[in-house]
């Protein structure tokens, strides 16, 4: 891991990307997930304030350093491109964040992906493990669970007294999560994490394990005591007005949230249509594209056991890196490297990645949660691993970090926009297609029904929350309204994923507004982007130059992406 550099003075004579630097110094200094997650060894004993004031401190920085930049963008040099790109992602980001602060979303803020609850188990995953003196911190960082933990129930606590309550769903799924981490397989998560042959491994670390699962214990309690009867019947969309805030946090951008809407019902017909004609070709006559993909779930490609499975994805990686650098990609050596890993118990269901360290001493890793299965459709994996490994998400973020020396630190770090990166694993999952690697059609069916789910999200997502009329041409209930039920009802009937992930992903929705509508808006973002790039280069575009300096861009919002992908 690497060593932060202590934390600069303010500098009036400073640029807005060092601006920007300087604000993930301090930044790793109050969030040691944030350090942890970079690589960055400092804080590794610790865990972040989740309290009121813990939430005050980062709300205080952001604002300290929106001056900062104010002052910065004055300067001589500070109309480059460079510093300008910088200095307009680093005020958007921090205008957002703030937004959501002022408005108490951190008092309420309750979901099974990424709340404090999560953080503070999976930080664990991404450390070191090599060493005695790794595990010495892991002890250390275990002791720190119940007061984080505390530190969180403080905020609710907080919340319930001005009002602001979290969903009772995901109140509910999160209970479980806690059970699951408490009461599961070898004297729970923590205890397990510790066990088997660890170096120096001692009664410390057994007796550490042991108080971040009552930490655990103790939150699961609180919530099924206090925290669920004070939320019961508190409404689990979030409307209009706070859906543009999150809207606005997940994508950069100010949607139109009705066109958006719009789009994702287009996106739906258009794709129906499509898997029809494909699933002909799976299963000749079939009545639906579900029951080919059902056919294909028990009669197609499959891989079966665990650790097959783990190593069938990390051939299916290496096998699309070694076609795509040098054709459609010129990939460093330092990014070739990607690892496949099993999620931990009690993951939720959709798989996910994690980026490198900074200096790529820890590689980028895509997570495949199991659920208890045993044996996986090929189908369901293939554009998957596209998305979330190459050339989804690991050539992007890794190849961010790759140029970090010519950005900045924050644009290829705490910077990121969630609807930049997953429109691009989308963007990605097409490419695959176009470059003609989905060779069979069950896996050009899996990849439509990957893309049907996505569009399935956005109009689930926004009809749910702002609670909006299903179209007259809908197939599914035309007139009536979202709620969550029928967004169980519809996710089931055009998705070929199993009741428990439906449920997993609809809970997801509710307690994370408006980041599942990123995936389809930010392809769309991609691909005019490359479109323009096409219209404006004709036959001189260079799709493998493009890609490469698409990806060296850094973080950018919706509402740039588009120009600064024409520009390429």
């Amino acid at each position: 891991m690497t060593h932060r550099a202590p934390v600069p003075a303010a500098d009036t004579a400073a640029l807005p990307r060092r601006i920007a630097d300087c604000y993930v110094d301090e930044l790793i200094g109050l969030d040691p997930v944030t350090a942890t997650l970079m690589g960055v060894e400092e804080g590794a004993e610790a865990l972040p304030d989740f309290s009121p004031a813990g939430q005050a401190a980062r709300a205080r920085l952001a604002r300290r350093t929106l001056e900062r930049l104010a002052d910065a963008e004055a300067l001589p040099g500070a109309d480059s491109m460079r510093e300008r790109r910088c200095a307009r992602l680093l005020r958007e980001r921090l205008t957002a964040l703030l937004s959501m602060y002022e408005a108490g979303e951190g008092m309420r803020e309750v979901n099974t992906i990424a709340s404090p609850v999560q953080q503070v188990r999976t930080v664990f995953t991404l450390m070191p493990t090599e060493s005695e003196r790794d595990w010495e911190l892991i002890g250390r960082r275990m002791r720190a669970v119940p007061a984080a933990l505390e530190g969180y129930r403080a905020a609710l606590a907080e919340g319930l007294e001005r009002g602001l309550r979290g969903g009772p769903r995901q109140v509910d799924a999160v209970v479980a999560q806690l059970t699951q981490w408490v009461e599961g397989e070898d004297g729970g998560w923590f205890v397990g994490f510790a066990s088997g042959d660890r170096p120096g491994q001692g009664p410390e670390l057994a007796e550490a394990a042991a108080y971040a699962t009552r930490g655990l214990a103790g939150l699961r309690d609180w919530l099924c005591g206090v925290y669920a009867p004070a939320v019961s019947g508190a409404p689990e969309v979030v409307g209009r007005e706070r859906y543009a805030r999150f809207s606005r946090l997940w994508t950069g951008a100010d949607l139109d949230l009705d066109e958006a809407y719009t789009y994702g019902w287009s996106e739906f017909h258009r794709l129906l249509a499509e898997m029809r004609a494909e699933a002909d070709r799976v299963l000749p006559g079939a009545t639906s594209p579900w029951e080919a993909l059902a056919w294909a779930d028990e009669h197609g490609e499959r891989v079966t056991g665990v650790a097959a499975t783990h190593q069938w994805l990390q051939e299916l990686m290496d096998e699309a890196i070694e076609a795509l650098d040098g054709t459609h990609f010129e990939l460093a050596e330092r990014i070739k490297r990607v690892e496949s890993c099993i999620a931990p118990e009690g993951s939720a269901a959709a798989p996910y990645y994690t980026q490198p360290s900074e200096d790529f001493s820890r590689p980028g890793r895509t997570w495949l949660p199991t659920l208890g299965r045993t044996t996986f459709a090929a189908h369901h994996l293939v554009s998957t691993w596209y998305h979330e490994g190459v050339p989804g998400h690991h050539l992007q973020r890794a190849q961010w970090l790759h140029v970090a020396g010519e950005l900045s630190r924050y644009q290829t770090t705490v910077g990121r926009i969630s609807a930049n990166c997953e429109g691009w694993a989308l963007y990605a999952e097409r490419l695959m297609d176009e470059l003609g690697f989905l060779r069979t059609a069950e896996r050009r069916l899996g990849y439509l029904d990957q893309q049907m789910m996505r569009a399935v999200r956005v109009v689930v997502d926004i009809g749910m929350h702002l609670e909006l009329a299903i179209p007259a041409d809908s197939p599914f209930r035309p007139g009536e309204r979202w709620s969550p039920e029928l967004a169980l009802e519809f996710f089931g009937r055009y998705s070929s994923r199993p009741k428990e992930y439906v449920e997993s992903e609809v809970t997801r929705y509710l307690g994370w507004p408006a980041q599942a509508i990123g995936y389809k808006l930010g392809e769309r973002a991609w691909l005019r982007g490359r479109t323009a790039a096409q219209r404006r280069h004709g036959t001189r575009f260079d799709a493998k130059a493009w890609h490469m300096a698409a990806l060296s861009l850094g973080s950018l919002g919706l509402d740039d992406l588009v120009t600064e992908l024409s520009t390429l």
